[in-house]
Order: structure tokens, then C-alpha cells, then sequence
């Protein structure tokens, strides 16, 4: 019987690879691309303008325009950006993914 508790005592520990933990959500996906989340730059361009720079940098996006006091879901899209524009079609708030 000592045996037995002696050979559980001397199995070698697990082994665990020295991985850092992950840094952001993105790295934890195991996309560790530094994609832009949002374009505050373009804050006062047409939405024209803002769809055409977006799309470069991101070109599988979807983009909403948001006219004034219209209404938007509240759900999250990893591929959607929404332009919130005034009424001579400018971006009124910095446009976010999602």
C-alpha cells in the first residue's frame, strides 16, 4: 500500500506551455489582428466621405447611415459600422463597429 501512495506522489506533474494570456478580446479569439474599432477622424466628413475611408480600412463592413431621430437596434455586429448623421449628411458621432 505504501507503494501505490508513493507511485501517485511521484507522477510528474502536468506539464503547461509558458503562453502568455491573451491581452483583448480579439487575441482571445485567436484573431490577433489590429483591426480599428472606430474612426473618430471622421467627424464632420460627408457620410459618402466616411463610407469610402471606412471600406479601406475594413472591406467587408456594412455600413448604416443614421439619419437625425431615426431609431437603431440595439444589437452588436462585429461587421457593422452606423454613420450618425445631421441633416446636410455629415458624421455627428465618431462611427464604432458594432
Amino acid at each position: 500500500m505504501s507503494e501505490e501512495k508513493q507511485e501517485q506522489r511521484t507522477n510528474p506533474p502536468h506539464e503547461q506551455p509558458n503562453v502568455p494570456l491573451p491581452r483583448n478580446y480579439m487575441q482571445a479569439l485567436g484573431t490577433n489582428n489590429p483591426t480599428k474599432t472606430s474612426w473618430p477622424e471622421l467627424v464632420g466628413v460627408s457620410a459618402e466621405e466616411a463610407e469610402t475611408k471606412i471600406k479601406e480600412e475594413m472591406s467587408d463592413v456594412q455600413i448604416q447611415v443614421v439619419p437625425p431621430d431615426s431609431f437603431v437596434t440595439a444589437d452588436y455586429k462585429p461587421k457593422r459600422v452606423r454613420l450618425y448623421v445631421d441633416e446636410s449628411n455629415k458624421v455627428i458621432r465618431t462611427p464604432t463597429i458594432g
